[in-house]
């Protein structure tokens, strides 16, 4: 398969970096572009475009890395910080605007209660994206104990 527009959404975490690194490797042979979203979730206490400056900066951190490591890897790439209620809309929203192949999403091993864990985020990128999803979740040996 070849894809001319993948869109990683990113969190900080160390996953990002294995998303990043298999999102560029993916759009290689098109020389397409990875669109690189951080999404700042925002109270429902707050207006929606509330100023959050300390979440900002770090997001801007998080794109900033996400960049740097697609330099490495000679990739086309655009960032972008999101602010939204919750990252799934947000992020399925992205999709729809640029028109994504796409959606590679990185996680680590999570775990509730002593049991593997998806979160909220996933599960619903899974039933409503409107493109392909993959999901990169790292190994168990990257993880730390």
């Amino acid at each position: 398969m070849k894809f001319n527009r993948v869109l990683v959404a990113v969190d900080g975490g160390d996953a990002d970096r294995d998303a990043i690194q298999m999102a560029c490797r993916l759009v290689r042979d098109t020389r397409g572009t990875v669109f690189v979203v951080h999404v700042i979730e925002v109270k429902r206490s707050l207006p929606l475009n509330a100023a959050l400056h300390a979440d900002a900066d770090e997001g801007g951190r998080i794109l900033r890395r996400a960049q740097d490591f697609a330099d490495t890897h000679d990739c086309n790439i655009e960032t972008d910080l999101l602010q939204a209620r919750e990252p799934g809309p947000a992020i399925v929203s992205e999709i729809l605007e640029k028109k994504i192949d796409l959606l590679l999403v990185g996680m680590g091993y999570r775990t509730k209660f002593g049991h593997f864990e998806l979160g909220e985020t996933i599960p619903y990128l899974l039933k409503n994206a409107p493109c392909q999803v993959m999901i990169l979740r790292r190994s168990l040996e990257d993880e730390p104990q």
